[in-house]
């Protein structure tokens, strides 16, 4: 089964795009969002009511409908009691609420928060896409992938998980402007320096920012003509920086950027978290990467994300259990004097440009709402 990559322009569809939850969920959700209504379809954002759901849809013009919810905890505990009770209340309002106005199809992101959409549309009889930014399918994914009209996946190792009849291979929608970016892409490194890009991220970050750290300061020391891009997350943004300035090494330090595709374009080797859009996005700008799991993530999806990355070609990963200063700065050391690795690497990433894909998903989700109609 293929998706259409370039939605038509037949009579609009009334689409409801359940992608609450995190920015795993949410970011993929509204990219799609913006081809489909480019296309001219309507969307409807439905979100559980989190702050960073806020913040993502500020500049959002159309519907939003807001049922607040709770995820399950992975360990029976006394949490789970009032999160089974708030999903039963999603699930209940959310019902009511699209028999009111019910749409052409329903595109959920997976989370706890598209469990109250996806029952209100199979119950209504909606036809339903999820889709799996990950390899391994989340709990929401698993429990309503046997009734949804299609699943939707950004990696292809996820057809050991998932039904192979329904399954469709859209790679990860990325950002408009990334997406766009990466179609142009020139990467402007030099043989007179070696950028290693640091992507801490915002859960975990902390020990991969130390070890990092330490180990471009080794790297240096060592004679390697290093330059540091590092997005540290909020907390460890100024000592981070300082640690580069009294080392005398040449740095670009931020919190935070919405310029990624600058900095992918200077960068030789990225160290980062494996989360799905990190995956993504690495592929599309063909950036060589050490990947480094996040060890608490759910059913240790960062983990299959790096496995699926390595056997492509396109990067390397070790476990944070694995990690040290000395070992990351001996593997920076040996990337740097292989030049010839990293480009091998950077090839397979632009072999997969194709993983860009909120247009597939967009697709996907008009011909499912037209086939329903």
């Amino acid at each position: 089964m293929n998706a259409n990559n370039h939605p038509t322009s037949s009579a609009p569809l009334h689409i409801a795009l359940a992608c609450g939850g995190t920015g795993g969920h949410i970011f993929p959700g509204l990219a799609t969002a913006e081809v489909l209504r480019a296309s001219g379809h309507t969307v409807t954002l439905w979100l559980a009511g989190k702050d960073v759901e806020s913040a993502a849809v500020s500049g959002w013009s159309g519907t939003v409908v807001t049922i607040p919810a709770q995820g399950l905890p992975t360990r029976f505990s006394l949490r789970f009691i009032p999160a089974v009770w708030s999903l039963l209340r999603a699930m209940r309002v959310c019902r009511k609420k699209m028999r009111t106005q019910p749409p052409d199809v329903l595109l959920a992101m997976g989370s706890y928060a598209s469990v109250g959409p996806i029952y209100a549309a199979l119950r209504g009889h909606v036809p339903v896409v999820l889709h799996e930014a990950n390899v391994v399918p989340g709990r929401t994914i698993r429990l309503f992938s046997r009734w949804a009209r299609a699943v939707a996946a950004s990696f292809e190792a996820s057809r050991f998980y998932l039904p192979h009849g329904r399954l469709v291979i859209t790679g990860m929608p990325l950002r408009r402007e990334l997406e766009v970016a990466s179609r142009n892409f020139q990467r402007v490194t030099t043989a007179e320096r070696f950028t290693v890009m640091v992507l801490g991220g915002s859960r975990g970050a902390h020990s991969l920012n130390e070890v990092a750290s330490e180990a471009l300061l080794a790297l240096r020391a060592d004679g390697v003509p290093i330059q540091v891009i590092h997005l540290t997350g909020p907390a460890d943004e100024t000592e981070i920086r300082a640690t580069y300035e009294r080392a005398a090494v040449p740095h670009t330090v931020h919190a935070f950027t919405t310029q990624m595709a600058e900095l992918y374009a200077a960068t030789d080797l990225a160290v980062c978290r494996s989360g799905a859009s990190t995956c993504a996005e690495l592929l599309a700008f063909g950036v060589p990467a050490l990947l480094v799991p996040y060890p608490f993530a759910a059913a240790n999806h960062q983990l299959a994300n790096a496995q699926a990355m390595s056997r492509l070609g396109a990067a390397d990963y070790v476990s944070e259990k694995n990690l040290s200063a000395a070992w990351l700065a001996d593997y920076l050391a040996a990337r740097y004097r292989a030049r010839e690795k990293l480009a091998s690497m950077s090839a397979v990433g632009h072999a997969h440009r194709e993983c860009c894909g909120a247009e597939a998903l967009a697709g996907l989700v008009e011909k499912t709402g037209r086939d329903h109609a």
